[in-house]
């Protein structure tokens, strides 16, 4: 992938990164000597597994997916590295994934737990909560993934969505090499549906956007106050473009917002099959009624899998909220969405 690749699919939120100032030659690297594989031992915790040995991996073809749970342009890869876990598990290919947190309540192991069962994920899962695991390998993306030899060598990269092909290809080679004579050579068929179902890129033109005031973009809205207090804001009446406004009372802190009364609204004009917003309860942890609507109106057959054609949706856990998926064609829509009850935190938008 060439660098003017790679910002346009980090503009457009292709991949997830802390650092996105670091751009970094995206190309896959097809199999030469990456180094040594840093220890996975300084991982926070371990999840279906137990922590395993560099002894226990020697001999093994490892892949290490870097995922953290409310990601969608990992969300969306998910549906491979699955397939994999699956196809090769059998031919020495031991799948790790990585679990990065980006937002504070992805460090709560229970809510990883818990979407690793909802998302049928069975393979080892290292918890990262101290980015030890990230720093080892100098990652900076969501998804990232990582081939290791059995020898215990990095042999490939890959970052973002796509390359699943080649990635394969990366799988089976290295099998090759460890002397496994089963090592298939058809490539596994996968469709994602639901939150995991690829971008539409043809009608994606609205990038990811923070709504925490320390990465937010394009914000609107008239209020005053200062951060991490309660404000009254005002949205406009109509938003240009890929921009967004509060209504109602907020507080507006560095990752995120937090309704302070009942009756507050985002509002964001996209352009985009899909719209998501990672969202939480906040601190009570109590369900929280919304509804969405488009240009004003319930979004009928344009609604998501989190919400039903007249809108509504329950917000009840923190977590990638998938609010709208338009049929054919698509257009430019303004979408609102109002919760009923206080303390709704919401932290950013993505599209598909």
């Amino acid at each position: 992938m060439l660098l003017g690749q790679l910002g346009a699919l980090l503009s457009l939120g292709m991949i997830g990164g802390r650092g996105r100032a670091l751009a970094m030659a995206g190309q896959a690297k097809r199999l030469p000597m990456e180094g040594e594989a840093p220890s996975l031992d300084r991982a926070t915790a371990w999840l279906n597994s137990s922590r395993p040995s560099r002894s226990d991996l020697l001999g093994k073809v490892v892949l290490v997916d870097f995922w953290t749970y409310s990601c969608i342009n990992w969300r969306r890869s998910l549906p491979y590295v699955r397939a994999w876990a699956q196809k090769y598990q059998h031919q020495g290919l031991v799948v790790i994934g990585a679990h990065a947190p980006e937002f504070q309540f992805e460090t709560v192991i229970e809510n990883v737990r818990h979407a690793a069962r909802d998302m049928n994920i069975t393979y080892p899962i290292a918890i990262d909560n101290e980015y030890q695991l990230w720093d080892g390998f100098e990652n900076e993306y969501w998804p990232a993934l990582y081939l290791i030899d059995a020898r215990g060598r990095i042999r490939y990269h890959h970052f973002g969505e796509g390359d699943y092909a080649d990635t394969e290809r990366g799988i089976q080679c290295l099998l090759k090499e460890a002397g496994v004579p089963e090592a298939a050579s058809a490539l596994v068929s996968v469709e994602g549906s639901g939150a995991e179902a690829s971008p539409d890129y043809a009608n994606l033109k609205s990038p990811e956007n923070y709504l925490g005031y320390a990465r937010s973009e394009r914000f609107v809205s008239t209020g005053h106050g200062a951060v991490n207090e309660p404000c009254p804001f005002t949205a406009p009446a109509r938003l240009g473009m890929n921009h967004w406004a509060l209504a109602g009372t907020w507080m507006v802190g560095a990752q995120s917002v937090t309704l302070m009364e009942p009756g507050g609204c985002i509002a964001y004009a996209f352009h985009a099959r899909d719209l998501h917003l990672v969202m939480a309860p906040g601190a009570a942890g109590r369900a929280i009624r919304f509804r969405i609507t488009l240009e004003g109106q319930p979004p009928g057959e344009a609604h998501g899998l989190d919400v039903d054609a007249q809108g509504y949706g329950l917000l009840n856990e923190p977590r990638l909220y998938q609010l709208v998926r338009q049929p054919a064609p698509v257009t430019d829509r303004q979408f609102a969405i109002e919760f009923l009850d206080e303390g709704a935190e919401a932290f950013s938008f993505t599209f598909g």
